[in-house]
Protein backbone atom coordinates (compact mmCIF):
# COMPACT_ATOMS: atom_id res chain seq x y z
CA UNK A 1 0.00 0.00 0.00
CA UNK A 2 1.28 3.43 -0.96
CA UNK A 3 2.06 5.75 1.99
CA UNK A 4 -0.15 8.56 2.40
CA UNK A 5 0.96 11.56 0.81
CA UNK A 6 1.92 14.60 2.40
CA UNK A 7 -0.33 17.75 2.95
CA UNK A 8 -3.05 18.65 0.39
CA UNK A 9 -1.14 20.69 -2.18
CA UNK A 10 -4.26 21.58 -4.74
CA UNK A 11 -7.81 22.15 -3.78
CA UNK A 12 -9.55 19.30 -5.99
CA UNK A 13 -7.98 16.00 -7.48
CA UNK A 14 -9.59 13.71 -9.46
CA UNK A 15 -8.83 9.41 -8.88
CA UNK A 16 -10.18 6.63 -11.52
CA UNK A 17 -10.04 3.18 -10.95
CA UNK A 18 -9.61 1.49 -14.14
CA UNK A 19 -9.25 -2.06 -15.96
CA UNK A 20 -8.79 -3.11 -19.52
CA UNK A 21 -10.71 -0.27 -21.17
CA UNK A 22 -7.93 1.70 -22.79
CA UNK A 23 -10.21 3.88 -25.17
CA UNK A 24 -12.87 4.95 -22.82
CA UNK A 25 -10.30 6.00 -20.39
CA UNK A 26 -8.44 8.05 -22.59
CA UNK A 27 -11.33 9.66 -23.54
CA UNK A 28 -12.02 10.37 -20.61
CA UNK A 29 -8.72 11.68 -19.69
CA UNK A 30 -9.27 14.30 -22.31
CA UNK A 31 -12.36 15.40 -21.07
CA UNK A 32 -10.67 15.84 -17.70
CA UNK A 33 -7.30 17.49 -18.50
CA UNK A 34 -9.37 20.09 -20.77
CA UNK A 35 -11.77 21.24 -17.93
CA UNK A 36 -10.72 24.85 -16.73
CA UNK A 37 -9.77 24.02 -13.41
CA UNK A 38 -6.90 21.73 -14.04
CA UNK A 39 -7.06 19.24 -11.82
CA UNK A 40 -4.54 16.60 -11.05
CA UNK A 41 -5.89 13.38 -12.25
CA UNK A 42 -4.84 9.78 -10.63
CA UNK A 43 -5.34 6.61 -12.73
CA UNK A 44 -5.06 3.64 -10.80
CA UNK A 45 -4.28 0.98 -13.18
CA UNK A 46 -6.46 -2.16 -11.48
CA UNK A 47 -3.59 -5.11 -13.02
CA UNK A 48 -4.87 -4.29 -16.60
CA UNK A 49 -3.79 -6.54 -19.41
CA UNK A 50 -4.49 -4.01 -22.36
CA UNK A 51 -1.37 -1.84 -21.88
CA UNK A 52 -3.51 0.64 -20.30
CA UNK A 53 -0.65 2.32 -18.34
CA UNK A 54 1.81 2.29 -20.88
CA UNK A 55 -1.25 3.80 -23.09
CA UNK A 56 -1.64 6.68 -21.04
CA UNK A 57 1.76 7.62 -20.86
CA UNK A 58 2.04 7.67 -24.61
CA UNK A 59 -0.81 10.08 -25.05
CA UNK A 60 -0.59 12.05 -21.55
CA UNK A 61 3.59 12.50 -21.33
CA UNK A 62 4.55 13.72 -18.06
CA UNK A 63 6.31 17.17 -19.96
CA UNK A 64 2.91 18.14 -21.73
CA UNK A 65 0.51 17.06 -18.92
CA UNK A 66 2.36 16.72 -15.68
CA UNK A 67 -0.92 16.60 -13.89
CA UNK A 68 -1.98 12.96 -15.13
CA UNK A 69 -0.40 10.41 -12.81
CA UNK A 70 -0.45 6.62 -12.81
CA UNK A 71 -0.81 4.21 -10.29
CA UNK A 72 0.13 0.84 -11.48
CA UNK A 73 -0.94 -2.21 -9.79
CA UNK A 74 -0.13 -5.90 -10.33
CA UNK A 75 -3.33 -7.42 -9.46
CA UNK A 76 -7.20 -6.06 -9.62
CA UNK A 77 -8.11 -4.10 -6.53
CA UNK A 78 -11.62 -3.51 -7.44
CA UNK A 79 -13.35 -0.54 -5.94
CA UNK A 80 -10.04 -0.55 -3.40
CA UNK A 81 -7.88 0.72 -5.84
CA UNK A 82 -9.81 4.11 -5.41
CA UNK A 83 -8.81 3.83 -1.41
CA UNK A 84 -5.18 3.61 -3.01
CA UNK A 85 -5.71 6.34 -5.11
CA UNK A 86 -6.70 9.12 -2.56
CA UNK A 87 -3.95 8.21 -0.41
CA UNK A 88 -1.63 8.69 -3.04
CA UNK A 89 -3.22 12.37 -4.46
CA UNK A 90 -2.38 15.03 -2.27
CA UNK A 91 -5.69 17.32 -2.62
CA UNK A 92 -7.65 18.56 -0.28
CA UNK A 93 -11.20 17.22 -1.94
CA UNK A 94 -11.28 13.99 -4.29
CA UNK A 95 -13.52 13.96 -7.15
CA UNK A 96 -14.21 10.00 -7.86
CA UNK A 97 -14.64 9.72 -11.63
CA UNK A 98 -14.75 6.31 -13.71
CA UNK A 99 -13.00 5.23 -17.27
CA UNK A 100 -16.65 6.39 -18.56
CA UNK A 101 -17.24 9.34 -17.07
CA UNK A 102 -16.13 12.64 -15.81
CA UNK A 103 -16.93 16.22 -14.51
CA UNK A 104 -18.72 19.28 -16.21
CA UNK A 105 -16.71 22.61 -16.72
CA UNK A 106 -17.48 24.50 -12.93
CA UNK A 107 -18.56 21.33 -11.35
CA UNK A 108 -15.04 20.76 -9.42
CA UNK A 109 -15.24 23.93 -8.62
CA UNK A 110 -18.57 24.33 -7.61
CA UNK A 111 -17.84 21.32 -5.10
CA UNK A 112 -14.68 23.16 -4.19
CA UNK A 113 -16.94 26.19 -3.04
CA UNK A 114 -19.69 24.05 -1.75
CA UNK A 115 -17.54 21.96 0.41
CA UNK A 116 -15.47 25.22 2.01
CA UNK A 117 -18.19 26.69 3.03
CA UNK A 118 -19.64 23.59 5.31
CA UNK A 119 -16.83 21.87 6.50
CA UNK A 120 -18.96 19.21 7.92
CA UNK A 121 -19.62 18.15 4.46
CA UNK A 122 -18.00 14.61 3.83
CA UNK A 123 -19.48 13.61 0.33
CA UNK A 124 -21.02 15.15 -2.21
CA UNK A 125 -23.07 13.30 -4.54
CA UNK A 126 -23.74 15.01 -7.74
CA UNK A 127 -26.00 15.49 -10.61
CA UNK A 128 -25.36 12.67 -12.95
CA UNK A 129 -25.77 13.73 -17.10
CA UNK A 130 -25.98 10.23 -19.14
CA UNK A 131 -24.92 10.15 -22.75
CA UNK A 132 -24.24 12.45 -25.81
CA UNK A 133 -27.54 14.20 -25.07
CA UNK A 134 -26.88 14.60 -21.47
CA UNK A 135 -30.20 13.05 -20.08
CA UNK A 136 -30.90 13.31 -16.63
CA UNK A 137 -29.63 9.93 -14.87
CA UNK A 138 -32.61 8.49 -12.70
CA UNK A 139 -30.52 8.65 -9.90
CA UNK A 140 -31.15 12.26 -9.57
CA UNK A 141 -34.92 11.89 -8.73
CA UNK A 142 -33.93 9.61 -6.19
CA UNK A 143 -31.28 11.58 -4.23
CA UNK A 144 -32.86 14.61 -4.54
CA UNK A 145 -36.64 13.18 -3.08
CA UNK A 146 -34.50 11.91 -0.22
CA UNK A 147 -36.58 11.61 2.92
CA UNK A 148 -33.81 12.49 5.48
CA UNK A 149 -33.34 14.89 7.92
CA UNK A 150 -31.06 17.81 6.23
CA UNK A 151 -29.18 20.07 8.42
CA UNK A 152 -29.03 23.95 7.74
CA UNK A 153 -26.49 25.09 5.22
CA UNK A 154 -26.39 21.90 3.10
CA UNK A 155 -26.46 22.16 -0.76
CA UNK A 156 -29.11 19.50 -0.63
CA UNK A 157 -30.76 16.49 0.98
CA UNK A 158 -28.85 14.13 2.71
CA UNK A 159 -28.70 10.82 1.44
CA UNK A 160 -27.10 7.56 2.13
CA UNK A 161 -26.01 6.54 -0.80
CA UNK A 162 -24.35 7.82 -4.05
CA UNK A 163 -22.85 6.59 -7.27
CA UNK A 164 -19.23 6.02 -7.22
CA UNK A 165 -18.27 8.14 -10.25
CA UNK A 166 -20.02 11.16 -9.43
CA UNK A 167 -19.15 11.59 -5.69
CA UNK A 168 -16.63 14.36 -4.33
CA UNK A 169 -15.08 13.35 -0.92
CA UNK A 170 -13.18 15.46 1.38
CA UNK A 171 -9.84 13.18 1.50
CA UNK A 172 -9.59 13.40 5.49
CA UNK A 173 -13.23 12.52 6.33
CA UNK A 174 -12.32 9.19 3.29
CA UNK A 175 -8.95 8.46 4.80
CA UNK A 176 -10.53 8.44 8.28
CA UNK A 177 -12.98 6.41 7.75
CA UNK A 178 -11.37 3.75 5.82
CA UNK A 179 -12.56 4.46 2.67
CA UNK A 180 -14.25 1.73 0.57
CA UNK A 181 -14.63 -1.79 2.72
CA UNK A 182 -11.98 -4.79 1.56
CA UNK A 183 -14.81 -6.87 1.80
CA UNK A 184 -16.82 -5.23 -0.92
CA UNK A 185 -16.55 -5.10 -4.48
CA UNK A 186 -17.91 -3.21 -7.46
CA UNK A 187 -21.48 -3.04 -7.30
CA UNK A 188 -23.58 -1.25 -4.29
CA UNK A 189 -20.26 -0.68 -2.32
CA UNK A 190 -20.66 3.00 -1.93
CA UNK A 191 -23.23 2.72 0.89
CA UNK A 192 -21.56 1.15 3.26
CA UNK A 193 -19.33 4.23 2.48
CA UNK A 194 -21.93 6.40 3.19
CA UNK A 195 -22.99 4.54 6.59
CA UNK A 196 -19.83 5.37 7.96
CA UNK A 197 -19.30 9.08 7.03
CA UNK A 198 -22.62 9.65 8.75
CA UNK A 199 -22.05 7.51 11.37
CA UNK A 200 -18.81 9.19 11.98
CA UNK A 201 -20.77 13.00 12.16
CA UNK A 202 -19.99 13.92 8.60
CA UNK A 203 -23.01 14.94 6.45
CA UNK A 204 -23.60 13.24 3.10
CA UNK A 205 -25.66 14.99 0.72
CA UNK A 206 -26.97 15.09 -2.70
CA UNK A 207 -25.29 18.51 -4.77
CA UNK A 208 -27.62 19.49 -7.90
CA UNK A 209 -24.72 22.36 -8.37
CA UNK A 210 -22.02 19.87 -9.19
CA UNK A 211 -22.36 17.71 -12.37
CA UNK A 212 -20.49 14.89 -13.88
CA UNK A 213 -21.05 13.33 -16.94
CA UNK A 214 -21.55 9.08 -17.23
CA UNK A 215 -21.50 7.53 -20.93
CA UNK A 216 -21.96 4.15 -19.65
CA UNK A 217 -20.79 0.99 -21.69
CA UNK A 218 -23.44 -0.56 -23.76
CA UNK A 219 -21.36 -4.36 -22.89
CA UNK A 220 -23.88 -6.33 -20.34
CA UNK A 221 -22.40 -6.79 -16.89
CA UNK A 222 -23.81 -9.87 -15.95
CA UNK A 223 -21.76 -10.26 -12.31
CA UNK A 224 -22.91 -7.39 -11.35
CA UNK A 225 -26.22 -7.91 -9.61
CA UNK A 226 -24.97 -10.79 -7.98
CA UNK A 227 -21.84 -8.38 -6.63
CA UNK A 228 -24.85 -6.04 -5.70
CA UNK A 229 -27.27 -8.71 -3.98
CA UNK A 230 -23.85 -9.88 -1.72
CA UNK A 231 -22.72 -6.23 -1.22
CA UNK A 232 -26.02 -5.68 0.37
CA UNK A 233 -26.24 -8.40 2.48
CA UNK A 234 -22.69 -7.82 3.64
CA UNK A 235 -23.50 -4.53 4.73
CA UNK A 236 -26.44 -6.07 6.78
CA UNK A 237 -23.62 -8.02 8.49
CA UNK A 238 -21.10 -5.73 8.79
CA UNK A 239 -23.51 -2.32 10.63
CA UNK A 240 -26.88 -3.35 10.54
CA UNK A 241 -28.69 -5.21 13.82
CA UNK A 242 -28.33 -9.11 13.59
CA UNK A 243 -32.40 -9.39 12.75
CA UNK A 244 -31.67 -7.26 9.76
CA UNK A 245 -28.78 -9.25 8.56
CA UNK A 246 -30.87 -12.96 9.19
CA UNK A 247 -33.93 -11.58 7.25
CA UNK A 248 -31.76 -10.49 4.07
CA UNK A 249 -29.63 -13.51 4.06
CA UNK A 250 -32.66 -15.61 4.68
CA UNK A 251 -34.40 -13.91 1.61
CA UNK A 252 -31.25 -14.47 -0.54
CA UNK A 253 -31.25 -17.96 0.41
CA UNK A 254 -34.76 -18.57 -0.37
CA UNK A 255 -34.17 -16.61 -3.75
CA UNK A 256 -31.18 -18.94 -4.78
CA UNK A 257 -33.31 -21.98 -4.73
CA UNK A 258 -34.33 -20.79 -8.39
CA UNK A 259 -32.73 -17.79 -9.48
CA UNK A 260 -29.12 -18.55 -10.43
CA UNK A 261 -27.39 -14.98 -9.70
CA UNK A 262 -28.71 -15.19 -6.31
CA UNK A 263 -27.05 -18.51 -5.80
CA UNK A 264 -23.68 -16.74 -6.85
CA UNK A 265 -24.15 -14.22 -4.68
CA UNK A 266 -25.15 -16.15 -1.81
CA UNK A 267 -21.76 -18.35 -3.03
CA UNK A 268 -19.80 -15.62 -2.59
CA UNK A 269 -21.62 -14.79 0.37
CA UNK A 270 -20.84 -17.14 2.70
CA UNK A 271 -17.24 -17.81 2.57
CA UNK A 272 -16.82 -13.64 3.49
CA UNK A 273 -19.24 -13.70 6.63
CA UNK A 274 -16.46 -14.48 9.31
CA UNK A 275 -14.93 -11.59 8.54
CA UNK A 276 -17.98 -9.67 8.38
CA UNK A 277 -18.46 -10.94 11.98
CA UNK A 278 -14.81 -9.91 13.11
CA UNK A 279 -15.07 -6.38 11.39
CA UNK A 280 -18.74 -5.85 12.67
CA UNK A 281 -19.22 -2.33 14.24
CA UNK A 282 -22.92 -1.35 15.03
CA UNK A 283 -24.38 1.76 13.38
CA UNK A 284 -25.41 4.72 15.88
CA UNK A 285 -28.53 3.93 16.76
CA UNK A 286 -29.49 7.63 14.91
CA UNK A 287 -28.16 6.46 11.77
CA UNK A 288 -29.93 2.78 11.55
CA UNK A 289 -33.37 5.16 12.50
CA UNK A 290 -32.60 7.32 9.22
CA UNK A 291 -31.70 4.11 7.31
CA UNK A 292 -34.80 2.34 8.77
CA UNK A 293 -37.07 5.65 7.35
CA UNK A 294 -35.28 5.11 3.97
CA UNK A 295 -36.05 1.54 3.65
CA UNK A 296 -39.86 2.38 4.66
CA UNK A 297 -39.50 5.62 1.78
CA UNK A 298 -37.90 3.34 -0.88
CA UNK A 299 -41.03 0.47 0.22
CA UNK A 300 -43.55 2.86 -0.02
CA UNK A 301 -42.32 4.21 -3.20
Amino acid sequence: MPPISPEPTAPIGVVIATRDRAPSLLTTLERLTALPERPPVMVVDNGSEDGTADLVAERFPAERFPAVRVLRLPVNRGPLARNLGVRALPARYIAFSDDDSWWAPGALSAAVDLMDAEPRIGLLAARIAVGRDLSPDPINEVLAASPLDTAPGLPGPAVLGFLGCAAVARRSAFLATGGYHPLMWIGGEETLLAYDLTAAGWHVCYAPQVTAVHHPADAPRPHRVAYTRRNEVLTAWLRRPFPVALRQTGRLARDARDDATARRALGQLLPRLPAALRGRRRLPAAVEAEVRRLEGAHAAG
